[in-house]
């Protein structure tokens, strides 16, 4: 795995970075996200990893709609999250993994078109092994990430 990827989805999804608003197509009937004019952003400090807000705003309360992207052999760090997040596998195979101790070995594959939720306050990691692997996350904000023995909060 990476070294230095101390977040890796959990700080991805943070998403301390601006965030993308978009609003291609919008009209009062349906706002229309085609996917060649999705601006990928890269995740500061966190090589391999790149998000888009597709909807809402994790900073804010209410719905919010994104995608995280990884870079072959980039995975997350153990960290838990105090909303729950709906996660569809886009393309690739995820690979997500339970408790405090980081073991990529003891993860679970989930192919495209897999879903599973992270519940709230549950400790995690996930990500991508030897593929590029895209997830669309689904939650109610504010978001928040917290790193698992790193002592700090993530927003």
């Amino acid at each position: 795995m990476k070294a230095g990827i101390l977040g890796g989805l959990a700080m991805a999804l943070a998403l301390a970075a601006p965030v993308a608003t978009f609003a291609a197509d919008s009209s009062d009937t349906i706002t229309i996200v085609p996917t060649d004019q999705m601006k990928w952003q890269d995740y500061p400090g966190l090589p391999g990893v790149k998000f888009v807000v597709l909807a809402g705003d994790p900073h804010k309360p209410g719905l919010y709609v994104i995608r995280a992207k990884f870079a072959p052999h980039t995975m997350s760090r153990p960290h838990w999250h105090p909303e729950a997040r709906y996660v569809t596998v886009v393309s690739g195979t995820w690979w997500a993994g339970e408790g405090d101790s980081f073991d990529p070995d003891k993860t679970t594959p989930l192919a495209a078109g897999s879903f599973a939720i992270h519940a709230p306050g549950k400790v995690h990691y996930d990500g991508a092994k030897d593929e590029e692997v895209v997830v669309q996350i689904v939650g109610e904000g504010p978001s928040g990430t917290n790193i698992v023995g790193k002592g700090g909060q993530g927003n």
